[in-house]
């Protein structure tokens, strides 16, 4: 379950030089921010920021951006940067509709989806973040070439995932129902916090990486 009412959490966020605020002033201008060239990567509902750290560490010749809705959610990711600070990684608090009100046209390289809200009932599907309607935002957002990956141990979110990517005319490049299971797939696997708790129980992780 997310957290969401820590006292103080939304000030200590607007206080934070490591959260971009008036992220529309930004738009198109990313790379001049992080002042370099480097491709920029984003997780869209980054939670506590693990998967993102790690990355940004692994591979310090990317920007990334991680982005989370929920100001106690941030908080915790906060907490962790001040403890490690990277140089390539910055946080937005703001709703994943946004995007492109943020993000210029084919800007950013690869976006993340990990262990997104299932959003279970029907009348909430197009909340779901690997919905026709947010591949749609993607889409506009992703550079040619660029690439999306999800994960998942939500079956049923997976399998919805899959059926949404020919009406929204994306393709699969790689897909897998059991992640930890297929070496090829597992090979510089960075697992986030729920990936760990839910595999180490037994959970498959299913996988995709798809482009238009």
């Amino acid at each position: 379950m997310r957290l969401r009412n820590i006292p103080g959490a939304r000030e200590i966020i607007e206080n934070s030089p490591l959260v971009i605020k008036e992220a529309e002033k930004t738009k198109g201008l990313w790379k001049e921010l992080f002042g370099n060239d480097n491709p920029i990567h984003i997780e869209v509902g980054m939670g506590k920021g693990r998967f993102l750290m790690t990355m940004a560490e692994k591979n310090p010749d990317v920007n990334y951006i991680g982005i989370e809705r929920y100001t106690s959610v941030l908080l915790r990711a906060l907490q962790k940067m001040e403890e490690k600070p990277l140089p390539n990684l910055v946080f937005l608090c703001m709703d994943a509709a946004e995007l492109e009100q943020v993000f210029e046209t084919e800007e950013v390289e690869k976006i993340y989806l990990n262990f997104s809200d299932p959003w279970p009932k029907d009348r909430h599907a197009r909340r779901r973040l690997p919905s026709r309607e947010f591949l749609a935002r993607y889409d506009k957002i992703l550079a040619q070439g660029g690439r999306l990956e999800f994960k998942t141990d939500n079956r049923a979110l997976f399998d919805f995932a899959v059926e949404e990517l020919e009406p929204a005319g994306w393709k699969a490049e790689k897909i897998t129902y059991d992640l930890h299971a297929d070496a090829e797939m597992m090979k510089d696997n960075v697992m986030t916090e729920y990936e760990e708790r839910f595999s180490s129980v037994g959970n498959p992780i299913c996988k995709y990486v798809i482009y238009r």
